[in-house]
């Protein structure tokens, strides 16, 4: 319990005391004209206040991430703690406030724009890639979560299949409408059902008397019933609660709505910590209830979303147990749409087709839905591998941007380039070590070879931004932060 309530407040303390650090170290400008207001065009441009954005943001990067990554990631037991409290004070609200506020400097540009401008023209043909083929996957994960966490409660002639269909029809409704309307009507009902389910789940499990377990000495060790060593597996199990670079792809879309920059530390930053009490929260239920192997039989029975319901009924009751799962749906159904929302305007950038007509706008939507569709035929565990992956080369490159941004700038650097170095490191010993890789297994062929794959990264990172740094002019466009997103665009294509 000591560790839980200390880790929170820690999460907390972390957004008043880093959190300042690092709006102060990026230099906000409060008068400065945003893209909610230059670029109004009253669809993905939109001004709207403070705490409407904040909650959009939330449900956005939330997805079942911070409760499914931390309820497999509670199989190692106490040391999970360690992992969201760090990770999200150090690189995960890093990673989301200044994406998200660069993007608001570059008039909402999305991250491949922005990894062009600040990494090279030839990056942003990969960052495309990835970024597109990590939202398809996110929008499918997070259609298949609900739909099997729906399927408890319909009737059983309602197949998954069928209320898949009725998500993915939901999507594509909510997808072609206005984002304040899409968005702005209905988050704010599906936040509320969140944060009154969380503290209900959470309030329960301190008042339940459960002997949840801490942070201590012996507790510090693996606990996985299969022996799944901690590094790096834990750092992708675990990625909405503590760093995600799905993230990267959604607070672009608040960097759109947002109307002062004093907002950014709250809307992105904050809501990286709110994520990260949620991960604790659900990380510490899934280890007081029940035994590893038990945890383990229940997540391969299935999804984790088993386990949702078991935490949900056997904290709060069959009534309100309900409406917490009800709770958890609006996470994946919210993330998903705003995944394929995304997804469908950095295809739309790439390809240059100007969304200003429904014709062109499902044009692109409709071809991705059926896509999507087909994957969701694909095993759920599977998809959550490719997706961990795709997931954290996203945010190591989301991290790369953030750092070349603050070393153009003369700013300190450092805060980007260690978590950054962290992750590029754990992301080489991932795709060499697993089966989804080159499958060497764990071992000291994977760390010397994953290592020397970092150095030559970062070598060739470092030495590229020296010589761009060298190469600007005082009013290089580099050094310049544009409000104009149709202007960033056109420099970074030619």
């Amino acid at each position: 319990m000591i560790t839980l309530i200390g880790g929170i407040a820690i999460l907390v303390l972390g957004y008043f005391t880093y959190g300042i650090f690092i709006e102060k170290n990026f230099s906000i400008e409060p008068d400065r004209p945003t893209p909610a207001e230059t670029l109004r065009d009253g669809y993905d441009f939109v001004p709207m206040p403070k705490w409407k954005n904040a909650i959009i943001q939330l449900l956005n990067i939330a997805g079942t991430g911070p409760i499914f990554g931390p309820i497999m990631g509670a199989l190692y037991g106490p040391v999970a703690y360690i992992w969201i409290i760090l990770g999200a004070i150090f690189a995960g609200a890093v990673h989301d406030y200044m994406i998200g506020m660069i993007s608001l400097r570059n008039g909402g540009a999305h991250l491949p724009e922005l990894a062009s401008k600040y990494l090279g023209k030839p990056v942003k043909h990969v960052v495309n890639i990835f970024t597109m083929l990590l939202l398809l996957l996110v929008g499918t994960v997070f259609v298949t979560s609900p739909a099997s966490l729906i399927s408890n409660f319909t009737p059983s002639w309602m197949t998954i299949g069928m209320i898949t269909g009725i998500i993915f029809v939901y999507y594509i409704i909510s997808t072609v409408l206005p984002i304040d309307k899409a968005l702005g009507k209905v988050y704010p009902i599906f936040g509320a059902i969140l944060i009154i389910s969380t503290i209900a789940i959470g309030t329960s499990l301190l008042a339940g008397g459960h002997a949840i377990p801490n942070l201590t000495a012996s507790s510090l060790s693996n606990w996985h019933p299969d022996g799944t060593p901690i590094f790096p597996i834990l750092f992708f199990t675990i990625s909405c609660g503590a760093i995600s670079g799905f993230h990267a792809t959604q607070s672009p879309m608040v960097s759109r709505t947002s109307t002062n920059e004093r907002e950014g530390r709250f809307t992105f930053y904050g809501m990286m910590i709110a994520e990260g009490v949620i991960a604790m929260i659900w990380a510490a239920a899934a280890m007081s209830l029940f035994d590893g192997q038990t945890l383990s039989e229940m997540i391969a029975s299935g999804t984790p979303s088993v386990v949702v319901n078991q935490v949900s009924v056997l904290l709060l009751g069959n009534i309100l147990g309900t409406i917490a799962i009800f709770g958890v749906i609006v996470l994946p159904l919210s993330s998903g749409l705003s995944a394929f929302r995304s997804l469908r305007t950095i295809l739309a950038d790439y390809l240059h087709i100007k969304q200003d007509t429904l014709k062109k706008i499902l044009l692109l939507t409709i071809p991705l839905y059926v896509i999507s569709f087909g994957l969701t035929q694909i095993d759920f565990n599977l998809l959550w591998r490719y997706f961990t992956w795709a997931n954290q080369v996203t945010a190591v490159i989301s991290l790369l941007v953030s750092t070349r941004y603050l070393y153009l700038k003369g700013k300190n650097y450092f805060v980007t380039l260690i978590p950054a170095t962290f992750m590029l490191y754990a992301v080489f010993v991932y795709i060499v070590s697993q089966p989804i890789g080159f499958g060497l297994g764990i071992g000291n062929l994977t760390y010397v070879l994953s290592l020397l794959g970092t150095l030559l990264l970062l070598g060739l990172f470092w030495k590229s931004g020296k010589k761009q740094k060298d190469d600007l002019l005082p009013d290089s466009y580099l050094l310049n932060d544009h409000l104009n997103y149709a202007q960033a665009v056109t420099n970074v294509t030619n």
